[in-house]
């Protein structure tokens, strides 16, 4: 069995997007487009591209030490330490950020990716769309457990074995009650389940 977790605020008790756009003094344009987003008017992958774009300039080496720093659900840390070869963080955000973060969880992780150069990012390579790392596993045989809060998980949601929608740092998207299996609301709670699905 492989349990995929999503990052932000899944296991990092805030989300990062906000923690990089105060060190470019970019948070207003940053929220508008979150809150676009959070709304439908922009599609993800769109916003994606528009926050990337925006957020480009700023030093992959100050984003990546920045993010190290972020506070992480520390039950699910555990678990997921307990557990490492079968946990995996799957997550749309990019891998040259997530660096020290990663390091600091670590376990196997997916993310998009970026061409940095002079310690900037340059362009996006690939954005990951998380559902076909639900496939990917699938294919080798493994049930998959995806945990997620974000409408950004639906799809992987949906394809999963078992889903957990975690509100942890803040609700559930909407789009996620009709399809979960389970849908937990702190971290004691969802690493019951967890172990109970071991």
């Amino acid at each position: 069995m492989k349990f995929l977790f999503d990052l932000d605020g899944t296991i990092t008790s805030q989300e990062t997007l906000p923690v990089i756009a105060r060190l470019g003094n970019l948070s207003d344009k940053i929220d508008q487009l979150t809150r676009e987003t959070i709304q439908g008017n922009v599609p993800f992958i769109e916003s994606f591209i528009q926050r990337v774009n925006i957020l480009k300039d700023i030093p992959v080496s100050l984003i990546s030490d920045s993010l190290s720093r972020i506070p992480l659900y520390r039950e699910v840390c555990d678990f997921i330490d307990n557990h490492r070869e079968n946990c995996v963080v799957v997550t749309g955000n990019l891998s040259c950020w997530c660096e020290g973060l990663f390091a600091k969880i670590g376990c196997k992780n997916f993310s998009s990716e970026a061409l940095v150069e002079n310690d900037a990012v340059v362009k996006l390579k690939s954005i990951l769309r998380k559902e076909t790392i639900v496939e990917l596993y699938q294919a080798q045989g493994e049930k998959v457990v995806f945990v997620g809060d974000g409408n950004n998980d639906l799809e992987a949601m949906r394809l999963a074995d078992i889903s957990i929608a975690a509100g942890l740092t803040h609700n559930p998207a909407n789009s996620l009650f009709s399809i979960t299996d389970y849908m937990v609301f702190n971290e004691t709670a969802l690493c019951r389940v967890l172990n109970q699905l071991c």
